[in-house]
């Protein structure tokens, strides 16, 4: 891409990362493209940007190495753009942004693992219901799985911020952020009411950004039967553009449910949760409301 200022220090990395990253633009491709809308006219009627800009920024962003051109049709050819590693990397600058976006410019600045009901935050979350979601795995106990339960007609999806095996790994202060406690009992309740979910048609998967190898010493300790997939490379998170929190040094998944069917597509989302329990009930009619939507299809 063409430097679009003078540098000010020709070894400031932030200076040369946005040479090619700081257009208004690339940025919100890079966010669409992490959500599976890749093909030209889908981003084009996504960002409602003029064809022209649109083609230009694709060409640099694949110049750059951020994406790379898929073909998906032949006779004529055409092509989708799909995230290279390179660009993929980006998405915990995408997540920073939104943090920051909630926190400092729609919020108060307070670090917190919820939101009010009415707030924009919250209602982007349910926004998502009659969305998609895009192709990917994510580790977790002996290797990469599909957030999506395979051959199960609903997955819940639970995000929590974080959950270990013993209680002095938690980061300090965690007690005093605002809904981050919680996560065993969200956890243990999912797994005493297991066989509820598998009556109705759901798997059950849990979702958190910390590392495969703490979810599995956790889901030891507390006998879970179900996965926990681990969002540490945040692709689910940008995807989704799930709210997230910093605390411990870490990006944190705020408390949200999502039911999910076998075409990928959220049918129930619910955010904010400020009763555990009660929220893994509310789960659970979800799911039976969407099978008995199906049932009468």
């Amino acid at each position: 891409m063409a430097r679009r200022t003078a540098p000010t220090d020709p070894h400031c990395a932030i200076a040369s990362a946005l040479d090619v990253v700081g257009d208004w633009w690339t940025l919100l491709i890079v966010r669409d493209t992490a959500r599976g809308v890749r093909r030209f006219d889908a981003l084009h009627k996504e960002l409602g940007v003029s064809r022209k800009v649109l083609a230009e920024r694709l060409r640099e962003m694949v110049a750059a190495g951020i994406l790379e051109r898929q073909p998906y049709q032949s006779g004529p050819v055409r092509y989708e753009y799909v995230l290279t590693p390179r660009g993929r990397a980006l998405l915990p600058v995408l997540i920073a942004l939104q943090d920051w976006g909630d926190g400092w410019v729609l919020g108060d600045g307070t670090a917190t693992a919820t939101a009010d009901e009415g707030s924009r935050e919250a209602l982007r979350v349910r926004e998502l219901v009659g969305t998609r979601l895009p192709e990917l795995r994510l580790p977790g106990a002996g290797g990469s799985l599909d957030p999506v339960a395979p051959d199960m007609p609903f997955t819940v999806l639970y995000c929590f911020p974080g959950a270990y095996a013993r209680p002095e790994a938690y980061p300090p202060g965690w007690s005093a952020v605002p809904g981050a406690p919680g996560c065993t009992l969200e956890s243990c309740t999912y797994r005493d009411r297991l066989a509820d979910f598998t009556a109705a048609g759901a798997g059950v998967h849990g979702v958190s950004t910390q590392r495969p190898d703490e979810q599995e010493a956790f889901a030891a300790k507390e006998r879970l039967r179900f996965p926990l997939l681990s969002d540490a490379g945040l692709e689910l998170t940008a995807a989704l553009r799930l709210p997230t929190f910093r605390t411990g040094g870490a990006v944190r998944l705020k408390r949200l449910t999502l039911v999910v069917d076998a075409g990928r597509t959220v049918r129930a989302a619910l955010y904010p949760i400020t009763d555990i329990e009660q929220s893994v009930a509310a789960a659970l009619e979800a799911v039976r409301t969407a099978a008995a939507a199906e049932t009468v299809r």
